[in-house]
């Protein structure tokens, strides 16, 4: 068993249920790469990038391992026509993690944003970080949507709307 990480400890204080799981740390960086080694499927699998806005604001994005965001969707949810993925140093500073294995919990400060993709609410269960690359915390999408605090918003369907 893993050693507590300061996620496990956010949801295990929230009495959020979820389920550790671990890969061995020499696996391939990125979200699909874990699925494979996980044994699940690429759509469950979270990747959490954070987003800046030309105001300066960072969000918090949750889309699918194998999903991309519409860019006119993204921004209606964030309410800016210019947006960028933050570089790496931007978002080490906002999360406190590496790009690879960022807990989508824990690191916000109060009114810190946050959107997950609305097909990920069709999962039974998501793979998100635990904050160290080889852990994995599994959990129901509502029971993350309960720690984030996310607006669910449709970041990935063309033939929908942002917003239905």
């Amino acid at each position: 068993m893993s050693a507590d990480l300061p996620a496990h400890k956010f949801l295990d204080e929230r009495s959020i249920p979820y389920t550790r799981l671990s890969f061995p740390p020499t696996t391939e960086k990125g979200a699909a790469a874990v699925a494979r080694s996980l044994g699940c499927r690429e759509g469950q699998m979270v990747k959490t990038l954070i987003f800046e806005a030309d105001t300066g604001e960072r969000v918090l994005v949750m889309l699918g391992a194998s999903s991309n965001a519409v860019s006119g969707h993204l921004k209606r949810a964030i309410g800016s026509r210019n947006i960028r993925l933050a570089a790496p140093e931007a978002v080490l500073e906002t999360t406190g993690y590496e790009i690879g294995s960022i807990p989508p919990f824990h690191w916000q400060p109060p009114g810190f944003r946050t959107f997950i993709d609305a097909i990920l609410m069709e999962e039974d269960v998501l793979g998100v970080g635990a904050g160290v690359w080889g852990n994995e915390i599994m959990i129901a999408p509502e029971d993350v949507v309960r720690a984030t605090g996310a607006a669910v918003v449709n970041l990935s369907d063309r033939s929908r709307p942002a917003f239905e």
